[in-house]
């Protein structure tokens, strides 16, 4: 064996609660999927309706013939068993997917949630029942310049562009679901973000502040496409 080589610690590290360090080897996965040609969105809300799983059916507000659907789940080999059997039947098989505008990341901590169970496994789905019926969800990249920074620079970055989402959240004006999609996204994209409130203004609004951060006028290397919807259907597990 090769020496000094360490197993990592891949569990989610939030902070520290009655003495020690929360840790959970639970996250969520959420995957958009968008299609077109659709002709009856009753029929799409019965077959999720009916189907059990956990999803969030919205309407594409840039394609009036157009959807989104938001699948998320704590075991990501649905994707490929009770999702994917979803999709090749009727009414999904009849519509035109559209590849370019599919997401799929998971729940992260940072290692200073409070709660970390409630921040990877219980918030999102609060926010996706609760925060309103507008969405707008997209991909992101960072530059490398990013990761050559010090961890002191990082926190200082990332804390100008925090406190920008919180003011918007404390005001209820906006709520995020932030996903890591590493090594998952087709595009080589690192994050997903789902920005959701209950006025379509406050989003652009969240957005348009946020270009004025160093995180995004300096170190974004590239964003998109945007997928705007507003809900049409919420099949959501009882878990907020």
């Amino acid at each position: 064996m090769i020496p000094d080589i360490q197993i990592p610690d891949i569990q989610e590290l939030g902070a520290p609660k009655n003495g020690q360090r929360q840790a959970m080897d639970r996250r969520l996965f959420l995957q958009l999927l968008v299609y077109t040609g659709i002709e009856d969105v009753q029929k799409l809300t019965r077959a999720l309706s009916e189907s059990g799983l956990e999803s969030v059916l919205y309407l594409d507000v840039n394609d009036p013939r157009g959807v989104g659907v938001l699948f998320l789940t704590e075991d990501p080999s649905l994707f490929t068993t009770k999702i994917r059997a979803l999709l090749n039947a009727k009414p999904f098989s009849k519509y035109q997917p559209r590849p370019e505008f599919t997401m799929i990341g998971r729940t992260y901590s940072s290692g200073f949630e409070q709660d970390l169970e409630d921040w990877l496994l219980k918030k999102p789905r609060r926010n996706l029942s609760n925060a309103g019926d507008w969405a707008v969800w997209y991909p992101l990249r960072r530059k490398g310049e990013f990761e050559t920074l010090s961890k002191e620079e990082q926190r200082g970055i990332l804390m100008e562009h925090a406190k920008i989402g919180m003011g918007y959240g404390a005001g209820d004006l906006a709520h995020d679901i932030r996903l890591a999609c590493h090594g998952l996204d087709t595009r080589d994209n690192e994050f997903v973000l789902g920005v959701l409130s209950k006025e379509l203004y406050s989003i652009s609004r969240l957005i348009q502040d946020m270009r004025r951060t160093q995180q995004t006028s300096k170190y974004i290397q590239s964003m998109g496409p945007f997928f705007v919807g507003k809900v049409a259907g919420r099949f959501l597990g009882d878990n907020i």
